[in-house]
């Protein structure tokens, strides 16, 4: 999928999803969901994935995606999350992998999710700006700098090459 921006990692996205901690029942928001394939990965669990992105292609795409895997408990917004999270009402968790206007996602994420808002972050403005929200909100957990690297083939042997590191900023809005 040539989409800017992704799809997550397998690895980051296991780990993301482990610190969401998304229960049967669960309602949940994907900010930025470019390839769905987080939502995907959140459906199978949660009752509700309401994905959201302001890039058509990038809806376009996670919609193609969950139509593959089944995924009918998927609904999409297409625009800014700032104009749809509002009208969610109450949220049991959300990931944010997208990074427009973050601080103001987050004010609205914290007075609607229950549980837990993990935001991956690839650039330390974004990291710095979700840690900074976060804290003024008084929701900050915790944020993990995660590094990984796949095997590849060299000389006949096997060499590790490290992709690009991503930041896991995790908030607790309520009780999880």
């Amino acid at each position: 999928m040539g989409l800017k921006g992704g799809p997550t990692q397998d690895e980051v996205m296991a780990v993301s999803l482990a610190k969401l901690g998304i229960r049967p029942g669960d309602r949940v928001a994907d900010v930025g969901c470019g390839t769905g394939k987080v939502a995907v990965a959140i459906s199978k669990t949660a009752e509700r994935v309401y994905a959201i992105d302001r890039r058509s292609e990038a809806i376009a795409c996670a919609r193609a995606e969950a139509a593959r895997a089944g995924a009918e408990n998927v609904e999409f917004f297409e625009g800014d999350a700032v104009e749809f999270l509002p009208d969610l009402g109450a949220l049991d968790a959300a990931f944010v992998g997208g990074s427009g206007r973050l601080p103001e996602v987050l004010d609205l994420l914290a007075d609607r999710v229950r549980g837990r808002i993990v935001v991956n972050a690839v650039m330390i403005g974004t990291l710095q700006s979700a840690i900074a929200s976060m804290q003024r909100l008084g929701i900050f957990e915790e944020a993990v700098h995660l590094q990984v690297s796949r095997s590849a083939g060299i000389a006949g042997g096997v060499m590790f090459k490290p992709i690009n590191p991503v930041y896991i900023v995790v908030g607790g809005a309520g009780c999880s």
